[in-house]
């Protein structure tokens, strides 16, 4: 599949600041590529330069196949760009600020009012679109945001912040949007809301100190660290002890009597060696990363000191000092 966007080694000073440091990545037809990082990473910057806002102090942005400092008109065509704060003028109504967008994007007539009827369709605008902005919900007036970003059929679509400030339902029909617009386009969402991210992305990207320090499909993503596990002992183990046991591939003390540990070997046949070693396993639990966990590891560099939610358990409890034990398998909130 051909990329619609490549970005090769990205690079923006402010004077002796390195703001965005080196990153490359692609984005191809059906992508949704969240984009995400803390607050003075990068984020905005990297946007800033995607759209054609901000110069690039060195590297290079190829869009639907056209440079984008070479030919900054013809690429940025190939863009549909919603800001967080969308740039709608509020006193007219929707259809007439579509045909507005659409003189803007130079479409010819018959070609404008077919591309405004695309867009009231698919953005779900058709019961209002004769009304003022003005007096429409905040989830609408994303929409119309969403809709005027569409409007040229772009191959690229930017979102920043999309869902910000809406209620729960908003939030639930614009990632319905965003998803049914991924079939057709690449999308890059740039957002806080991590849950959002699990929600509609295909593929994660964080940046963090101006450096990309993670880029692969969320599913990869989500599935790397399944080898975890979280156990309750009845014996007083030191960390000298659990470091002992080639079993573990890392192992962390939590508590008086417990631990983390990383083990290749396996749940079963990791509970059946904590058994035979007579520890009187009290707890087993598989532990599944969430992307707020991921996320927080690559952008403190340290998770030693992060307590960090699991979304996910298969648990495993024992009477203590037993020989044998039960499994039974269940799913967390």
């Amino acid at each position: 599949m051909s990329s619609l966007i490549t970005v090769n080694n990205l690079t923006r000073h402010y004077g002796d600041f390195c703001a965005v440091n080196d990153i490359s990545f692609e984005l191809a037809t059906g992508d949704i590529l969240g984009f995400l990082g803390p607050n003075g990473a990068g984020k905005s910057s990297t946007m800033q330069m995607l759209t054609g806002n901000l110069a690039p102090t060195l590297g290079e942005i190829v869009i639907d196949g056209i440079d984008l400092l070479d030919e900054p008109k013809k690429a940025k065509s190939a863009l549909g760009y919603l800001p967080e704060n969308p740039p709608l003028y509020k006193e007219l109504t929707v259809i007439e600020y579509l045909h507005y967008c659409a003189r803007l994007h130079r479409l010819p007539k018959p070609e404008a009012n077919k591309a405004c009827a695309s867009a009231i369709e698919r953005c779900g605008l058709g019961e209002v679109r004769q009304r003022l902005i003005k007096n429409l919900s905040k989830g609408y007036q994303q929409r119309v945001g969403i809709a005027q970003a569409i409007l040229h059929s772009p191959p690229v679509i930017i979102l920043d912040e999309p869902t910000v400030g809406l209620d729960p339902i908003q939030i639930l029909e614009i990632r319905k949007l965003i998803k049914e617009l991924g079939n057709n386009h690449g999308i890059i969402l740039c957002t806080h809301i991590l849950p959002e991210v699990q929600a509609v992305c295909n593929r994660v990207q964080i940046i963090n100190r101006g450096e990309l320090v993670y880029n692969a499909d969320l599913e990869e993503m989500l599935g790397e660290k399944q080898n975890r596990v979280d156990v309750s002992i009845s014996s007083n183990l030191s960390q000298q002890e659990l470091d002992s046991h080639d079993i573990f591939s890392s192992v962390e003390k939590t508590g008086e009597f417990s631990f983390i540990a990383e083990s290749d070997a396996g749940a079963e046949r990791l509970t059946t060696y904590i058994v035979e070693q007579r520890w009187g396993l009290t707890r087993f639990t598989t532990v599944k990363d969430t992307l707020e966990n991921i996320f927080i590891e690559l952008t403190t560099g340290d998770d030693n000191d992060t307590d960090l939610p699991a979304v996910s358990y298969t648990h495993l409890t024992l009477p203590t000092n037993t020989n044998a034990c039960s499994c039974g398998g269940g799913r967390g909130d």
